[in-house]
């Protein structure tokens, strides 16, 4: 049954360049009725399927916070600035993932690699990545203190990955229609390609959800995303 589901599912792919010129951003800033409802729901399944998993995968957490004391040197969470709704600041958590000297390691990065990482902003081969924080990265474990974010409000369940401030040029004119919605813990590019998706394809990925998000549609990227943590289908 789980099958026949997620054929029909990868049968909804886009294509971008057919369906939608991104060119042409339309006005969000007028909210229907429909809309406000759509997002009164998304909030209440925000707060209480994060509230729900995060208190039944507490012993996990635990588990997940001994081993990155025993694996490296380190504090076991980790806090970055990205940029949500309206471009405003927020922390983010994570599992730390990385060496307790990882700014120092990326100083002495080759020419190649910092190429590599300014493209991206990511390496196929961080030398920064601890052997436990390969394993989180390609389950996707060290994403989940984000669980706090959505409880907070800072992030949905579903929406556009939450960038950094050097990734809004990406974007570029797109960047404004991308504030305009709360960031996500997963999207449509991380259900439809996870890290092996390229950037350009990212922003049109977001920009299609951002025009076309519905309470269905959120509900087939959930699935998705978990097809694809169990397939290890490349790590977000």
């Amino acid at each position: 049954m789980a099958s026949g589901i997620e054929n029909s599912l990868l049968e909804d792919e886009v294509d971008f360049n057919e369906k939608k010129h991104y060119d042409e951003i339309k006005d969000n800033s007028d909210i229907g009725v429909n809309e406000f409802i759509y997002l009164y729901i998304k909030r209440l399944f925000d707060f209480f399927s994060a509230l729900i998993l995060l208190v039944t995968i507490s012993p996990v957490l635990l588990i997940i916070c001994v081993a990155i004391k025993l694996d490296s040197k380190g504090p076991i969470f980790f806090e970055h600035s990205r940029l949500g709704k309206c471009g405003k600041l927020f922390k983010v958590y994570k599992f730390r993932t990385m060496v307790y000297n990882a700014a120092e390691v990326f100083n002495n990065f080759t020419p190649e690699q910092k190429a590599e990482f300014e493209k991206n902003f990511k390496l196929d081969n961080d030398p920064r990545i601890t052997k436990l924080g390969k394993f989180l990265r390609k389950t996707s474990l060290d994403e989940l203190p984000q669980l706090i974010n959505i409880i907070k409000g800072d992030l949905s369940v579903v929406g556009p990955r939450p960038i950094v401030q050097k990734e809004v040029v990406k974007y570029g004119a797109h960047a404004e229609k991308l504030f305009t919605v709360k960031p996500g813990l997963t999207g449509y590019w991380q259900a439809n390609g996870r890290s092996s998706t390229s950037y350009e394809e990212r922003v049109k990925m977001d920009m299609y959800y951002i025009d076309n998000r519905t309470t269905w549609l959120d509900i087939k990227l959930i699935f998705k995303t978990v097809m694809s943590v169990i397939k290890k289908d490349g790590a977000m």
